[in-house]
């Protein structure tokens, strides 16, 4: 997914890093000062999470991306959040590493980013050019997984030397599937982190175009695999290219052909250039925060309290960005 790391605790808010560092000092407190660090560490916890919140600019209907190169259309069952807030939900809610911001992200209109049910997915795009095809219906995907196996555990090796934790590619989640008509591919991968007990969801998403790839990557746990399969068609039919910038607007008089197919595009070869590092990083959820406060409960029903108090403000919204 994405060109992020779990694991890494940075650039949380003020807030939130004092209410966490504050919970050890409850080991050795008396009963009512326990009390009343719980409850200060909630309340410190539930006001951040109510003002990151609140300033979401969540969006519906259509919504341009990249100056008009290509489009999401946004149903009232999702929405969009634009770079800015999108990387607000990765780095400082979630606790992924900063890096460069997507060109968004989709979330189901019940869920939000404190909802530890939740998934959300980031767009993104890589401009290498135009994506031949041609070897999609010759891929023997059980082959392809044994080799991004092979390449997986290599890769694990060097992320143990560089001080990080191993990494297994267990297999398909789901098999890779090509809608040749549609130009659009997608596929699911199962992995391990090591010293994990849970197993880690890569859902991915590409639109091929006539100068680059849209990615979706899904940023969700194995247990949501039945939800994202039920939503797919929906979010694969949300985002697609301009007219002018679609795969079939192709001139190969002017325009460059990128350095690989569709195999390479789902064995991860791309990333694998910028470091064997690099290849494997991927953005996940974190709800750390809320597990150590215990207040999930809490801060679900201060949004969705928020949530419902906003749809009855606001009525059915604009439907536009």
């Amino acid at each position: 997914m994405t060109g992020l790391v779990k694991h890494v605790f940075q650039s949380l808010v003020g807030c939130v890093f004092t209410a966490a560092m504050a919970l050890p000092l409850v080991v050795a407190a008396e009963p009512e000062d326990e009390l009343l660090v719980e409850s200060s560490a909630e309340a410190e916890y539930l006001r951040w999470a109510q003002q990151m919140w609140n300033s979401l600019d969540r969006k519906t209907g259509t919504v341009e991306l990249m100056d008009g190169v290509a489009t999401v259309q946004v149903p009232e069952t999702f929405y969009y959040l634009s770079p800015l807030d999108a990387q607000k939900v990765l780095v400082e809610i979630w606790g992924n590493p900063p890096g460069a911001p997507p060109l968004g992200m989709l979330f189901p209109a019940e869920v939000t980013p404190f909802d530890n049910n939740g998934w959300g997915v980031t767009i993104e795009f890589s401009a290498d050019g135009y994506v031949s095809d041609a070897d999609a219906a010759e891929i023997d995907y059980d082959e392809l997984l044994k080799s991004m196996q092979k390449d997986t555990e290599e890769e694990s090796r060097y992320r143990v030397s560089q001080g990080y934790e191993g990494i297994a590619l267990v297999g398909w989640a789901e098999p890779p599937r090509y809608d040749s008509v549609a130009k659009k591919l997608h596929w699911a991968k199962e992995l391990q982190f090591a010293g994990s007990a849970e197993r880690t969801l890569n859902y991915n998403v590409r639109v091929l175009g006539r100068k680059g790839v849209l990615s979706l990557n899904f940023i969700a746990d194995m247990s949501q695999l039945p939800d994202i399969d039920s939503n797919l068609a929906t979010v694969m039919g949300m985002v697609d290219f301009a007219e002018g910038h679609r795969y079939r607007d192709f001139d190969p008089s002017i325009d460059k052909v990128a350095a690989y197919g569709i195999g390479a595009l789902i064995a991860g070869k791309v990333l694998a250039k910028a470091g064997l590092l690099a290849a494997i990083f991927i953005a996940l959820k974190k709800f750390w925060i809320i597990l150590l406060l215990t207040v999930g409960g809490f801060v679900w029903k201060l949004i969705s309290g928020k949530k419902t108090e906003d749809k009855n403000a606001a009525g059915t919204g604009d439907g536009t960005s």
